[in-house]
């Protein structure tokens, strides 16, 4: 089993000043690309997906994502609860989304999150484990000791916004990072994350977890190409023989670099 080390350490200074314009970058690479990556993503049976944006992000933010599902023949979900504050009471609200999501529904939901998304929806699993078919995360620090694992500027305004003080925040950091989910996890990071450490987005592997490195920003991880065919590779994935994403083939060893 990989280990990973917990570090409390900001992400560097020149991925934080130069988030902003490589999500612009990955924007237009990704309205570029569209069509071949619709045309060449594996296409299994369709999903049901519940897609929760990451902080200060709403459902506008993951539009292009869940488009993307929808085209590919899943059923995207939007989280409807506005632009995503941090605070407690969102994340109560999203529970109530997804059980009623759920109320007769005869398979488990995916659920796909971005960056403090990815951590309710870690939660969500957690709590509900035979409800949820697997878990997809972009850039989520749910790995993170405290909030020095995120930028200084975005962990002030999380603090301000959520209405979280510090032993707050440590409190509910651990508690969801105790949780050992059961089912498929996959977890999306990028070295070059601007606004969190990457290691506070990664797991110890095993044989229903992996980690999967990307090139780019931590924003722009919803509609970065690459990390689009990552989703749509695990969706396809078949659950009861599950196996980690493949590197090994094409180009893939070059853009999905290993972690060392």
């Amino acid at each position: 089993m990989q280990q990973t080390a917990q570090v409390a350490r900001r992400p560097r200074l020149r991925n934080s000043l130069w988030e902003g314009p490589r999500v612009a970058l990955e924007a237009a690479n990704g309205a570029m690309q569209w069509l071949p990556l619709l045309a060449c993503a594996p296409r299994a049976r369709s999903r049901r997906v519940l897609v929760l944006p990451g902080f200060l992000g709403g459902d506008t933010s993951t539009a292009p994502l869940r488009r993307f599902l929808g085209q590919l023949g899943h059923q995207p979900f939007a989280w409807k609860q506005g632009i995503n504050l941090g605070e407690p009471q969102q994340l109560v609200a999203v529970v109530e989304r997804f059980q009623a999501l759920q109320n007769d529904a005869e398979e488990p939901l995916v659920l796909i999150g971005q960056s403090l998304g990815g951590i309710y929806a870690r939660e969500i699993a957690r709590v509900f484990p035979d409800q949820v078919h697997s878990v997809i995360t972009l850039g989520s620090p749910y790995a993170a000791l405290d909030r020095r694992s995120i930028n200084g500027l975005v962990a002030g305004l999380f603090s301000r916004l959520s209405g979280r003080d510090d032993e707050n925040i440590r409190s509910f950091l651990a508690e969801e990072r105790q949780a050992a989910l059961p089912m498929p996890t996959t977890s999306v990071y990028s070295k070059s994350d601007g606004v969190v450490n990457w290691r506070s987005c990664i797991e110890a592997e095993d044989h229903n977890s992996e980690n999967i490195q990307v090139l780019g920003s931590h924003a722009g991880m919803a509609i970065n190409p690459d990390v689009l065919r990552v989703i749509a590779d695990r969706l396809a994935a078949d659950p009861e023989a599950w196996q980690k994403f493949d590197r090994s083939f094409g180009l893939r060893p070059f853009v999905y670099p290993t972690m060392h």
